[in-house]
């Protein structure tokens, strides 16, 4: 069965920077490229960032660009989410995704996997 867990969320000060991670199990991890979504209250789910296999391509929603980073250990089966200089408009819970493809995709509906998500709050 396959599980994605994520972890890291929690409260931070704007300015303040959180490290989220994806535990991944069930699946041959170097096989997915992964990807990071998140839902604000009342709002679609939206891309953030996502990484190949292998690590080598990484993309980037314009908000995030230049403030989060993508990368993954494919001998930890994890994925990681830097998020520095965070802003209250980042406040939303964050899923991780995994997607069996050869390139990486910036919408919802290639990912299979889906973990249940961590809750990042930003105040302002």
């Amino acid at each position: 069965q396959v599980q994605l867990v994520e972890s890291g969320g929690g409260l931070v000060q704007a300015g303040g920077s959180l490290r989220l991670s994806c535990a991944a199990s069930g699946l041959t991890f170097r096989s997915y490229a992964m990807g990071w979504f998140r839902q604000a209250p009342g709002k679609e789910r939206e891309f953030v960032a996502t990484i190949s296999w292998s690590g080598s391509t990484t993309y980037y929603a314009d908000s995030v660009k230049g403030r989060f980073t993508i990368s993954r250990d494919n001998a930890k089966n994890t994925v990681y989410l830097q998020m520095n200089s965070l802003k209250p408009e980042d406040t939303a819970v964050y899923y991780c995704a995994a997607d069996r493809a050869t390139v990486v995709h910036t919408t919802r509906s290639p990912y299979d996997y889906w973990g249940q998500g961590t809750q990042v709050t930003v105040s302002s």
